[in-house]
């Protein structure tokens, strides 16, 4: 309820400034500073000519192949590290070095490679979460609790299933917190990719708006981006990430 109300007034001082700011004294123009009521009435426009739900389903595709390409790849190349001094010694420095380096740098990689097509974008968004998916895969394994190592080895577990009933159920605190750190990568190296060359997306969209000097568009689709980035959290992270915390102790009930 507090948070309710909290958005609500949220949304009375925005009007409040608009009235004051673009009504009264003509500072900023309508297209510049846009009404609630405006950026609503754009909001049911998108919706009712399904310029939204086309978006909003074109993103989504795109983030669930380029993310689990990023994760599938992320965890054998985390694993991988462990496992290979070498790769540890030589690899690891290089990751978090490409870790560095924002997403949009490899736009102009991707296009050269694959031309202005859906494949680049989805290399964009899959590149965008693949460090940190790896370094959160190969941090958690190193930092699993010793002891869980010895006292399974103690109990004859060894190699694969040391690593399927031990190290890997031990690290998921880790891991769960860099897909979570990765998605919002990937998703801004897709908005990215969509922004630069894609025909349809809330990139695209949110583009359209931006070439029409229209601000109530804009917004509309910065506000969809960030509900998709919520409802993300709350249906699928948060969930997983609580129940994991509460399986290793590491969060009361």
């Amino acid at each position: 309820m507090k948070r309710t109300l909290f958005y609500i007034a949220l949304i009375a001082v925005w009007e409040l400034v608009y009235r004051i700011f673009v009504e009264l004294f003509k500072i900023w123009k309508p297209y510049v500073f846009p009404s609630p009521v405006s950026v609503a009435e754009t909001f049911i426009r998108l919706l009712d000519n399904n310029v939204l739900f086309i978006a909003i389903w074109a993103t989504t595709k795109r983030m669930v192949i380029g993310y689990l390409i990023s994760l599938i790849a992320g965890i054998i190349l985390g694993l991988s590290i462990v496992k290979f001094g070498f790769l540890d010694r030589n690899l690891r420095p290089l990751i978090l070095g490409f870790q560095t380096l924002p997403s949009v740098c490899w736009l102009p990689f991707a296009i050269l490679w694959y031309g202005l097509s859906e494949k680049a974008i989805i290399f964009v968004t899959a590149i965008g979460s693949l460090f940190s998916i790896t370094l959160a895969v190969e941090s958690g394994i190193k930092n699993v609790n010793p002891l869980y190592i010895k006292a399974a080895k103690t109990m004859g577990a060894k190699g694969i299933t040391l690593y399927l009933n031990v190290i890997i159920p031990a690290s998921l605190p880790y891991v769960i917190s860099g897909m979570k750190q990765g998605w919002s990568f990937a998703f801004r190296a897709l908005m990215a990719g969509e922004m630069l060359f894609a025909t349809k997306g809330l990139g695209q969209v949110l583009m359209v708006g931006r070439d029409l000097a229209d601000m109530s568009q804009v917004i509309s689709v910065m506000i969809v981006t960030i509900i998709f980035g919520l409802v993300v959290e709350k249906a699928i992270f948060g969930p997983l990430e609580n129940q994991i915390r509460l399986r290793w102790g590491l969060k009361n009930t």
